[in-house]
């Protein structure tokens, strides 16, 4: 079996005649972590989200534990994904946002949830709603949303948006954590110190290529 869990091909996406990704080949390996850096609008959202298959790539093809996205399946499988702000019910607390979800996937594992929320730094017996969240708090819950499924892989975009610097710490060692159990992780940041110190390898998104800078 190939330890390859994402390999990308010639990729290019375009937005009329801008050339967003422009031909890029990687491949991302089982049990890793993989961290993207760039400004924004670098391409690292775009990339992300032909990745999970949300935008069809303009040339290329993206192959994910074996699957071509697009072809073999419309939507990446067996992933934990955070791109942009997820779509919470502001009304409810958050354990109840996760059981919500759970339940639309047809789970029903309460014990699982209250886990993931002690792992991510949340309290799963707090009543408190979703809209009276702090940033950090919310991200929290979004990183909680991500893994409570226990995926094989992790796309995560700007994961450490809105923590503090305890919580930037507390989750490295829950990623770190992950990576241990045989996760695959690649996440992107515009902040460099956030994610070397993490990851077994960094590249730099600009203009749309990608640049190695990092490889342990």
């Amino acid at each position: 079996m190939s330890d390859k869990m994402i390999v990308i091909e010639n990729l290019v996406k375009k937005f009329q005649n801008t050339v967003i990704l422009d031909h890029i080949n990687i491949s991302f390996e089982k049990g890793k972590i993989y961290g993207i850096v760039g400004y924004n609008g670098s391409g690292k959202t775009v990339l992300f989200k032909c990745i999970c298959g949300f935008m069809k790539p303009s040339e290329g093809k993206i192959t994910v534990n074996g699957k071509v996205i697009g072809q073999d399946t419309d939507m990446i499988p067996d992933a934990g994904i955070i791109i942009e702000q997820p779509a919470f019910i502001n009304g409810l607390s958050g354990i109840r946002n996760l059981e919500m979800l759970y339940m639309i996937r047809q789970k029903k594992n309460r014990k699982r949830l209250e886990e993931v929320m002690r792992l991510v730094g949340l309290d799963s017996s707090m009543k408190k709603p979703v809209d009276k969240y702090s940033l950090g708090m919310k991200q929290r819950l979004a990183i909680a949303q991500a893994i409570m499924e226990d995926p094989s892989l992790l796309i995560l975009d700007e994961p450490m948006n809105g923590l503090d610097k305890s919580g930037v710490a507390e989750m490295r060692s829950l990623f770190d954590r992950l990576r241990n159990e045989g996760k695959t992780i690649v996440f992107a940041s515009h902040n460099r110190e956030d994610i070397s110190v993490l990851c077994d390898e960094v590249y730099e998104m600009e203009n749309g290529s990608l640049t190695d800078l990092m490889t342990v």
